[in-house]
This record gives C-alpha cells, structure tokens and sequence, in this order.
C-alpha cells in the first residue's frame, strides 16, 4: 500500500513538473549580426542563421543590423528568406540601414532603431556611387514597395465603406528609391527619404527605438528569453571570403593568366600550378554551398581540354577552339548561379544574375589576356628579374663552355615566312634558309609573313606583319 502511494506522488509531481515547464513561456530568440557589406557571403551567413533557428526552435529571429548596404541580388535573396520565414524576424538597427539594408529592414515583422540611426536612401549605384540607369531604379523601387506591401494592411470598416491602410506606406519605400516621388509632408521631389528613428517611428517604418539589444526585448515583450547567438565558423569566414566577386575576379585572371603562360613555356611548371589551385578556389567553396553543379564544373574542364587540343593538335583555330572558350566561359558563369533550371519557366531572376556572371567573367579573362601579354614582355626587361633569374656570369672557353653563332643576330629586322605554325615555338624561312624562330606574342600560323625583332638564347624572335 505504501509503494502504490509513493508511486502515485512520484506521477503526480512528475505532471507538476510538466505542466511548470510549459507555463514558464520562455522566448527563445535566435540573435545574428548583419554588420557588414551586403554580399554573398551575408546571404550565405543568414541561410544559416535561420537553419540555426529552426534547429532550436526559435521564436524570434532577431537581426542586429549596421550596413551601408551592397549587392541588390543578394539583398533580394535575404529579404525573400525573410518574407517567406514561418519564425517572426525583428530588427535591431543599431547604426545604419541604408540602401539594401533598408530593403531588408522592411522585410522584417518589426524594426526598432537606436536614436540616431538611420534608414532609406536605397537608390542603385555603382562601385563609384554614380546613380545607375532608370531601369536598375524601376526594378529597386518595385521590389522595395512589393516589401512594404507584403507586411501586410490594416481594414477600417466605415458604414459601407472599407478602407485600407498600410502598415509601411509602399508609397514612402518607393520614394527610398526615386528621387522624382513627391509626397505631401514627407519629401520634395529630388531627394530620397532617409529616415531619423524618429522619423520612421512617426511614417510606420519602425516600432519604438532602443538603446540595446536588452531593451529591444523589453519593448517588444519578449521576455523572459533566452537568446542564442549565430556565430559564424572559421570554415564559413573562409567561404564567404572566397566568394566575394572581387576575390572570384582575381581567381579568374589567375586560372587563365596561369594557363597562358603555361603555354608560353615547355614542360609543367609553375604558371600551371597557379591556375589549377586558383581553379580549386573558385569551384570549391561554391560547390560546397550547392551552388555549382557537376556538369557545370565538367563544362569548364572540356572547354579547357578543347582549348588545347585546338593549339597542339589541330592546325589554325576554328569551331574547336571556340567551343573550348565558349565552355570555359559559361562554366565559370554558371557556377556563381545558384539554382539553374533547364525550364525557363521561373527563371526571371536567373537571366539578370547570369548576365552579371558573364560580364565578370568575360571581363576577367580579357584583363587577364592584356595583362599577360603586357607583363609577359617586360618581365626579363628588369633588373631585379635580370638578376634573380638570369645568368650574368662569364663563361669562358677554357672552363669548358662553347659559344654559339652569334652571326644570327645579323637577321634582326629581316622578312621571312614561317614554315611551321608557331605555338609558340617553330621554324621560319629567311632568303631560302630555314631557322629555329619563337612568336613574340599569341601564335602565328604557318605561310605568315614575319619580321626578325631580335636574337636571344640562340633563337630568333619573330612578330606577323
């Protein structure tokens, strides 16, 4: 009897207990920083941040922003993440919103800022801050008042009518934007709104202002909470860093600078270790993130066996050739694209982020190109290669050294034609004699007419007139 008694209380405060737990209405708040440049590598971070959340089961997702703004894509994309969340996500502005900032600050369910702060002036500009074209605005103002009008509107009811008002005015987040919007009160036609705290408060563009992250709890009646922090790896820091697209360009210029000078000189080198591991840097990390594929990292190797197929097995350059470049190109391109389709249908945002590839990529390897060449000629024109690299010691004949027909040098400024393709290397004809001859830049097919422009290693170096 006593046992059945003691195992009843063991139950009943075990319910105790259960029912506690549940009562206590603890907020989990999953906190993360937007301090930053808007940029892949924030986009990369925040689909973390909210996997995070889920795995925790977050309440809140709480967004501690300071950023001048950034990337119009990636801002896209992370507002979009936002609008589509099912966890509630706050905003603490602690600084600044600007730009893409505003646009993901207006995403969120509330915006609170610190007084001072500051949020708008979401005009697209360049790397210069000139203002781009009226079509980059069109589609920045449309994104910006379909955020706005996503948050939702409040019904007044009045007799028969009903009339609505909207918890962000679209019209306002417009006017971030367009200088040309004119609204009675708020803004004169030829400037854009940027917002004081107080400002946004009196518009509807944030929920109370607050000194902290503490007090930003407070006043949105979050407590008591428990606040988990996303704190990015070392591994993620490293990614982020590799996928900036100024990092990308510079790993572009190294995979096709590297190849060019491979090509220029015999056997393995140097040159090709430096393009394959600027290669290894570019695909990894994208790969990594599920944004390359398989098949468009094997369309980059083809184009790039092509290539040299076209140079050292097949005469001239033709369809080979240029369908290696071609799949070189869309390789690269493609793999900064995340979620390609085959089916067109959808992809309206893809054609935009494709084009931008293609430009960064094709812009790239044609800096590549000029620099190579450029570099590639005056990098035996000075001293400090002259004397790292070349031989500036005398040898003489009685050590055992033999000298070579210098009478060659007589042939510098005369016209031949080449009897073999030079890829680099090759043979020319000069008055019915034929001698070994290198191509100063590029390749030159053979039957070309060519002039004699100097005389060094005991080879003739050769340009096409």
């Amino acid at each position: 009897m006593i046992q059945k008694a003691f195992f009843i209380l063991i139950i009943l405060f075990g319910v105790t207990i259960h029912l506690w737990s549940q009562n206590t209405d603890t907020t989990v708040i999953l906190k993360f920083e937007m301090k930053e440049e808007v940029s892949p590598a924030l986009w990369r971070k925040t689909q973390k941040a909210f996997e995070e959340a889920d795995a925790v089961n977050a309440d809140v997702i709480l967004i501690h922003m300071n950023t001048y703004g950034g990337l119009v894509e990636s801002a896209d994309s992370i507002r979009t993440k936002i609008l589509n969340s099912k966890i509630p996500v706050y905003v603490f502005i602690d600084n600044n919103a600007a730009s893409a900032g505003a646009l993901i600050s207006i995403a969120c369910d509330r915006i609170y800022m610190r007084p001072g702060a500051n949020i708008g002036a979401a005009t697209v500009v360049n790397q210069t801050g000139e203002q781009l074209p009226d079509k980059y605005q069109s589609y920045m103002r449309s994104t910006m008042r379909a955020t706005a009008e996503a948050q939702g509107k409040d019904t007044l009811i009045k007799g028969k009518d009903t009339t609505f008002t909207w918890k962000r005015d679209p019209r306002i987040a417009e006017a971030m934007v367009d200088a040309d919007i004119y609204i009675a009160g708020i803004i004169d036609s030829g400037k854009v709104i940027t917002f004081t705290a107080s400002e946004a408060i009196k518009y509807g563009f944030c929920e109370g202002t607050a000194e902290n992250i503490q007090e930003v709890i407070e006043k949105a009646a979050l407590k008591p909470a428990v606040i988990k922090e996303y704190i990015p790896t070392g591994l993620d820091h490293v990614i982020g860093f590799l996928m900036n697209p100024v990092f990308q360009s510079l790993l572009i210029m190294a995979i096709f600078g590297g190849i060019y000078f491979e090509f220029q000189s015999p056997g393995i080198g140097f040159p090709l270790i430096v393009a394959v591991t600027a290669a290894v840097l570019y695909f990894a990390p994208l790969y990594l993130e599920g944004i390359a594929q398989h098949w468009e990292i094997a369309m980059f190797i083809i184009g790039l066996i092509l290539i040299a197929v076209e140079i050292f097995a097949i005469p001239g350059f033709g369809v080979v050739g240029i369908s290696g470049i071609v799949l070189a190109v869309l390789g690269l391109a493609l793999a900064m694209v995340e979620n390609f389709d085959f089916n067109t249908e959808g992809n309206g945002v893809f054609l935009p982020l494709l084009v931008k590839s293609l430009l960064l990529v094709v812009g790239s390897i044609f800096i590549s190109f000029i620099g190579s060449i450029y570099f590639g000629s005056k990098m035996f024109e000075t001293s400090f290669i002259s004397r790292r690299i070349a031989l500036n010691n005398t040898q003489e004949t009685n050590q055992g050294y033999v000298g070579v027909d210098t009478r060659l040098k007589l042939l510098v400024g005369s016209i031949g034609i080449t009897e073999t393709p030079l890829r680099p290397s090759g043979s020319i004809i000069i008055n019915g004699e034929t001698y070994d001859a290198r191509a100063e830049y590029g390749f030159i097919e053979r039957g070309q007419s060519v002039k004699v422009t100097r005389f060094e290693t005991n080879q003739l170096h050769v340009v096409k007139i």
